[in-house]
């Protein structure tokens, strides 16, 4: 189901994806951050839910089954290497320090912030393309609006 975004997902010079594509690439990579931890839990999974809704102008059920798909790309999802660069192309700059906003939500979503999450987090923030300051920001800004 997932071979021929994996497929491009995996080349050296991955292509820009097209926006359901993207879609899918960005909730799997909210769900690689959630389950950086160990530990997937329900509240996690309510914060994905809610931000591809808003994200996306997804219906809650839309939303949720987009998060389904993601757990199975991300289950068989290459390297975070290649899918970020992938994700890099898809999403402009201004666009990326409201990902990282995102994905920031989902790891202090369960109110713990673990080695494995804050180190994912810097490797994503440097692979988007994010400064270390903007990073520290958009964490900010996540923790204002839990």
């Amino acid at each position: 189901m997932f071979a021929d975004l994996l497929r491009r997902l995996g080349t050296s010079e991955p292509e820009r994806l097209p926006e359901p594509d993207a879609r899918l690439a960005l909730a799997a990579l909210l769900v690689r951050v959630a389950r950086a931890d160990g530990d997937y839990a329900e509240i996690e999974k309510a914060r994905i839910d809610r931000v591809l809704a808003q994200r996306h102008g997804l219906a809650a059920d839309a939303a949720t089954a987009l998060r389904t798909e993601a757990e199975g790309l991300e289950a068989e999802a290459p390297d975070t290497v290649r899918f970020t660069r992938s994700l890099k192309d898809a999403v402009p700059l201004e666009e990326r320090a409201a990902l990282l906003e995102a994905l920031w939500s989902v790891v202090l979503a369960d109110g713990t912030r673990d080695v494995e999450e804050d180190s994912l987090l810097r490797l994503l923030s440097n692979l988007l393309g994010i400064a270390d300051r903007d990073s520290a920001l958009a964490r900010q800004r996540a923790e204002q609006n839990l």
